[in-house]
């Protein structure tokens, strides 16, 4: 038999305007919105964007933790970056190529709640990162801008509104889609980059004039340090305070969906994306690992030391003070510009992934309203909490740094803990290799998060604040009917037909727990207490299976006849009893024209309890909370299924 969806007869409703059916685009089941899809090496910008501006203040990073040896931690940061993360999020590409990174690879590995919990969480960590992001480059970008000679007296004490200017103008780049933020990422990358590389080879070629200075840092830190082995301990246990250079991969992730893959590509085995996602991270990773490497040596030994510290020139903004007083002032202010343009568009990174991790997985759990799955209504939600978040920090930057940093070493120790069982079958050298990966990462987040506690603080607010709104959006969606399509086996449509032509046409339904078989006596209570005698008609049992209670909808609901002990029985699994029973009156009464009966009765207990079994487990007070579906799906009361409570 084919399937049939449950069509809701209403009222005549007029069609929506155009507004508003661009802004909810996407929100609804049947909707067709496709992203859109670009290069790898483009979607590599808009990643970069976040990624690639960590360039103008890790050096300084860098030099305040190590002092002369920040090239050693700096080529430290390297070696992890290249042969730890990215191996690890080069699985987490192959694993989740829809965007949905490590969590998904989570949430596959715990049934039930255990792994919806587990996924809030992370997602608790994932919005710290994302929102700081967008809140904290608009902040630097800001900085600098109130900070420019020619602007510090007009803007004095207007880092608030500024910051929340540049949050406006990004949110309204992803209102008009992802062709533009793509577009223009690419451009801002392209072109920093470029003016990076310049201050760059203008500094190692200012170090090949200058052999002193190397001789210089050589006999500096061999007095430190006394050897390399030292050395390079000391830069190990230092790579917590320089983690913030792996900033980039959970987005490169995120964005998998838009990077344009083979033509042969199919949703299930999404080939030519997977390969292509993995030549975005390992290209971001190359890049970024040449530039952090020359430019800790170059402003290690050409910046005076006290020049880093706060107050000085070179604090927070090492490249620039080079590019002013090394190749001059005009180009150094086309570098500052280019810093605002790349700090300011740094949060486009973090809404491309938000866009990609929420709407996956909020609405699925019915822990959001129905519109979170569309793009638009999330920009303007993330935007305006960014406001929010803007206005409680000052748009201080500092204030920030510390979530900042919290939330991307959690999803990257997320990361690197899933890719370690996903191999951990597969050979004894993976096992070990993505173990110590662990390990490293787990270190580094632990190091972090007792070294600056109030990052975790602000991740707290963040998952509490998610988990609250998440049972609340549960509880008012409970009544949502939840199920896409209806289909009957030959069997149940056997039943159905029967019931038309031998019982005047009357549909009689009487749901019955699955698994107790006591048919008899359920049907001789019902007759007596509802009436109906046997020359009217039998009833049809229904029996719902309770499934994973955890998850909210159902895609399909697979309905089967059987005949037991002489009784007619329909039988189906749902991970929400009420939901599926009022989806099969709805449909039985499309499919025949006959308004059914359904015969409930009633449960002992307190109501409080039953509601709360029912959100979370899917079962409780059947007959009220059937009835609220129906009443909510029909409004007419002449088409509405009936139910009888006795």
């Amino acid at each position: 038999m084919q399937e049939t969806k449950p069509q809701i007869q209403t009222e005549a409703v007029t069609p929506e305007s155009g507004f508003k059916s661009w802004f909810f685009a996407g929100s609804r089941p049947d909707d067709n919105e496709v992203h859109h899809q670009d290069a790898w090496y483009r979607v590599m910008c808009l990643t970069g964007v976040d990624y690639f501006s960590t360039l103008g203040y890790q050096p300084g990073i860098a030099f305040l933790a190590a002092g002369v040896l920040s090239p050693i931690a700096t080529l430290i940061l390297v070696v992890v970056t290249l042969a730890g993360a990215l191996p690890v999020y080069c699985i987490v590409a192959r694993e989740s190529p829809n965007g949905q990174g490590s969590v998904a690879m989570l949430e596959r590995m715990l049934p039930g709640w255990q792994g919806k919990v587990l996924v809030l969480l992370l997602l608790g960590f994932a919005a710290t990162a994302f929102i700081i992001t967008i809140t904290l480059s608009a902040a630097d970008a800001t900085a600098h801008i109130v900070e420019n000679p020619i602007l510090a007296e007009a803007l004095r004490g207007q880092r608030v509104p500024v910051t929340l200017v540049l949050l406006a103008l990004l949110g309204g780049l992803f209102l008009k889609g992802f062709r533009e933020a793509i577009g223009l990422s690419f451009f801002i990358v392209i072109v920093y980059l470029a003016l990076s590389a310049a201050i760059l080879v203008d500094g190692m070629v200012h170090l090949a004039h200058h052999p002193e200075l190397w001789t210089s840092w050589h006999t500096q830190i061999f007095r430190e340090y006394q050897s390399l082995p030292t050395m390079f301990g000391v830069g190990m246990l230092l790579f917590p305070k320089l983690a913030l250079g792996l900033s980039g991969f959970e987005t490169g992730v995120a964005v998998m969906p838009l990077v344009k893959g083979f033509p042969t590509d199919t949703a299930a085995h999404p080939e030519g994306r997977i390969k292509n996602a993995r030549k975005l991270l390992i290209c971001a990773a190359a890049i970024m690992s040449v530039f952090l490497v020359i430019s800790s040596i170059v402003t290690t030994l050409l910046i005076p030391a006290s020049y880093f510290q706060e107050g000085g020139p070179a604090n927070g903004r090492a490249l620039a003070y080079l590019a002013h007083s090394n190749i001059g002032p005009v180009f150094g202010t086309i570098y500052d510009v280019s810093t605002i343009l790349i700090l300011w568009f740094a949060g486009a990174s973090a809404i491309a992934g938000l866009l990609s991790l929420v709407p996956k997985y909020l609405p699925r759990y019915g822990m959001a309203p129905s519109w979170s799955s569309a793009i638009r209504p999330l920009v303007v939600f993330f935007t305006s909490v960014a406001f929010g978040v803007t206005i409680m920090f000052k748009a201080d930057v500092d204030a920030q740094a510390a979530a900042y940093a919290t939330g991307v070493l959690v999803l990257i120790t997320s990361a690197a803990i899933a890719a370690t069982i996903s191999v951990w079958k597969k050979s004894t050298a993976l096992r070990i290799f993505f173990s110590l990966v662990s390990f490293v990462f787990v270190y580094t987040a632990f190091a972090n998060m007792s070294e600056r506690p109030e990052g975790v603080h602000i991740a707290l607010f963040f998952i509490t604040a998610i988990l609250i709104a998440s049972v609340l959006s549960r509880a008012i969606r409970s009544t949502e009917l939840r199920v896409d399509a209806v289909h009957f086996d030959e069997k149940a449509q056997e039943f159905i037909d029967y019931a038309l032509h031998h019982h005047w046409g009357e549909i009689r339904i009487l749901p019955h727990r699955s698994g107790m078989y006591d048919f008899r006596q359920k049907v001789e209570r019902s007759r007596r207490i509802h009436s109906i005698q046997e020359a009217e008609g039998d009833f049809i049992i229904l029996e719902v299976a309770l499934t994973d209670s955890s998850e909210f909808s159902h895609d399909l609901l697979v309905v089967r006849g059987v005949e037991q002990d002489g009784y007619k029985v329909l039988r189906c699994s749902s991970p929400a009893v009420p939901n599926a029973i009022a989806a099969i009156l709805l449909n039985l009464r499309d499919r025949t024209g006959q308004t059914p009966h359904v015969y409930f009765a009633w449960t002992d207990g307190h109501p409080i309890a039953y509601t709360l079994k029912y959100i979370f487990l899917g079962e409780g007070e059947t007959a009220m909370v059937t009835r609220e579906i129906l009443r909510s799906e029909e409004l007419s009361e002449h088409r509405r299924p009936i139910v009888h409570v006795g």
